[in-house]
């Protein structure tokens, strides 16, 4: 497949140097979000006016990329995926200062602020993702080491590459959050959002060296489909249900984890060594999965990983020990993996190049706006109906991605 007219074609475009500039911007991006994921929920108990508004900031955090993601598609879709992705992480700089002025004032409403902009910041970043499937489709399509090969395959391995950046984030992202937990004691967590605006900034600089040329697509042919008949498309619907899915049950889980375990008697510490395994299972997959995708295909892999969120949730219900919150986490984050990796693989597919814009900011807009609920009402559901209702909860999910998946494959649109 060629999807660039001969003028257009990239000269030099190094794949390797896109993955990793993209890889480590993906790692940085989730250091920031394992800071905000384990101090979020505390900083919002100690500062809202009532303990069912805990997770407020991240609900509305969740609300801003939901506002953000199909603003973001188009304006990358138009001006590129550098300058796109830089303006997102300077969003994700003001964050951490918002969020660091709103401690050290004891100003709920100020700290929900820091959460929309952390929302905008994070839904440039969801499209790092994306940009990795461009720079696979210029590597083959244009002036490239692998020109002239089937982009598919090759992008399910680039999606994979990306997402492992997310396993130093396993490793720095609890560390940094303990480190600077105290850092401007005695107001806890204040250097936590300084850590934030740092991370964001060195994210914006890397970007800089990002080249992923604009994908202009040969004979389009017209804009494509609208909006609705993109939404009505079988392939597009099954590839989001199964995003969904795992998103929201990975989201509802691990937002309620901190609090759970604060009222289990632990600490900060172990609940930040927790969403450590967590993180770990979320991208470690990563350097396999996209091979697994391109090998054994995209619905094997996204039904091993329902599997293996049904296998966190029996984890769940056995005990409220450490070892069962870290283990349930640690698959829960694995099976999120393998579902995700597998949808984005199912939607790149199933779109035409002129279409990409729409269909990317369109499916993340869906998504985000399911799981900002999920974040909302996790505080309140962990207060109401508990921990083990929460992961039931999640079963008849799990059964609809088995629906999805083994009914017949649509077509994919390749073209």
């Amino acid at each position: 497949m060629n999807v660039l007219p001969v003028s257009q074609k990239p000269r030099g475009v190094s794949l390797s140097r896109n993955l990793t500039v993209l890889a480590l911007c993906q790692a940085l991006f989730f250091v920031a979000n394992t800071i905000t994921i384990s101090t979020s929920p505390l900083v919002g108990l100690a500062l809202a006016p009532s303990p069912v508004l805990a997770t407020v900031p991240l609900g509305v955090q969740f609300a801003g990329t939901m506002a953000a993601t199909l603003p973001a598609s188009l304006l990358m879709g138009r001006y590129g995926r550098r300058p796109g992705l830089m303006l997102g992480c300077l969003v994700g700089v003001l964050s951490g200062l918002c969020g660091y002025l709103a401690i050290m004032r004891a100003d709920f409403v100020l700290f929900c602020l820091a959460g929309v902009l952390y929302g905008v910041f994070s839904a440039f970043c969801q499209y790092f993702r994306f940009a990795a499937a461009d720079a696979a489709d210029a590597s083959c399509c244009g002036g490239g080491s692998h020109a002239g090969r089937d982009p598919g395959p090759l992008r399910a391995r680039a999606i994979g590459w990306v997402l492992a950046g997310g396993t130093l984030a396993a490793v720095a992202g609890p560390e940094l959050a303990k480190a600077t937990r105290d850092l401007l004691a005695p107001i806890m967590f204040a250097g936590s959002q300084l850590a934030v605006l740092g991370v964001a900034g060195l994210a914006c600089v890397i970007l800089l060296a990002l080249d992923v040329p604009v994908l202009q697509p040969r004979g389009a042919g017209g804009p494509g489909r609208s909006l609705a008949e993109l939404a009505a498309d079988p392939a597009i619907r099954r590839a989001f249900g199964i995003a969904l899915v795992a998103y929201v049950s990975m989201n509802l889980l691990m937002t309620a984890t901190p609090l759970t375990m604060l009222d289990c008697g632990f600490g900060f510490d172990a609940s930040a060594s927790v969403i450590q395994w967590h993180v770990v299972g979320m991208f470690a997959p990563s350097f396999v999965s996209g091979g697994l995708v391109a090998r054994f295909g995209a619905r094997r892999m996204v039904l091993a990983g329902a599997a293996t969120m049904l296998t966190c949730i029996g984890v769940a219900l056995a005990g409220q020990e450490l070892a069962h919150f870290a283990a349930g986490l640690l698959l829960l984050g694995i099976g999120w993996n393998l579902m995700f990796v597998g949808a984005t693989a199912m939607l790149t597919g199933a779109y035409a190049p002129a279409e990409k814009a729409r269909v990317q900011g369109l499916h993340d807009l869906l998504l985000f706006t399911c799981v900002a609920a999920s974040a909302s009402l996790s505080g309140a559901l962990q207060a109401t109906i508990g921990w083990e209702a929460m992961n039931l909860a999640v079963l008849p999910g799990l059964l609809l991605v088995a629906f999805l998946v083994i009914g017949p494959a649509p077509a994919a649109r390749t073209t």
